[in-house]
């Protein structure tokens, strides 16, 4: 349960159990009923952008967006946010780009959303500190409790050596109690 090691232990052990009952994979299927349904670079740059447009409106531009099949949750991050800095004459130009793992073409949008929340907040905060914070919970009120289902999402795939959330379920269940 690697994702949730920054965790408390009666966390972990409660997700420990769901799983030992196998009721992990249902709980989270019954949360997050359906997968987004971004699934090229324009429309997930759309998507980001409009996020952007919203919160954002007076920061740097995005100049790409863009699924990566390169970044891997184990070995990675979830997403990355990289700025390409040039010369152009005597002027020095930054291009801002964000990049977000092809894992994540299949999930909840929810987890989609926290992705593209924390990559936006690093244009105006650089460190994970109480500002970034601060601003993901701006973006995104539930920051916390989908980053927190991410890591189980995360851990519960992992265990079931699955890649991608099941995109063909189209239920109308309503989110059940958080963890």
């Amino acid at each position: 349960m690697k994702y949730l090691n920054g965790y408390p232990e009666s966390l972990r052990s409660q997700v420990q159990q769901l799983m030992t009952q196998d009721r992990l994979g249902p709980m989270l299927l019954k949360k997050y009923p359906q997968a987004h349904g971004v699934r090229t670079d324009k429309a997930l740059y759309d998507y980001v952008m409009g996020l952007k447009n919203e919160f954002l409106r007076s920061s740097e531009p995005l100049a790409k967006v863009a699924f990566d099949s390169k970044l891997h949750v184990i070995a990675h991050a979830l997403g990355t946010h990289t700025t390409v800095s040039r010369v152009q004459g005597s002027k020095l130009k930054a291009k801002r780009e964000i990049r977000v793992a092809a894992l994540f073409k299949e999930v909840p949008l929810a987890f989609l959303k926290m992705i593209a929340v924390h990559e936006l907040a690093h244009i105006k905060e650089k460190e994970h500190d109480k500002d970034f914070y601060k601003l993901c919970t701006y973006m995104e009120p539930q920051y916390h409790q989908y980053e927190f289902d991410l890591r189980v999402y995360l851990t519960h795939m992992e265990a079931a050596g699955k890649l991608a959330w099941p995109v063909a379920l189209q239920s109308t269940a309503q989110p059940g109690p958080s963890i």
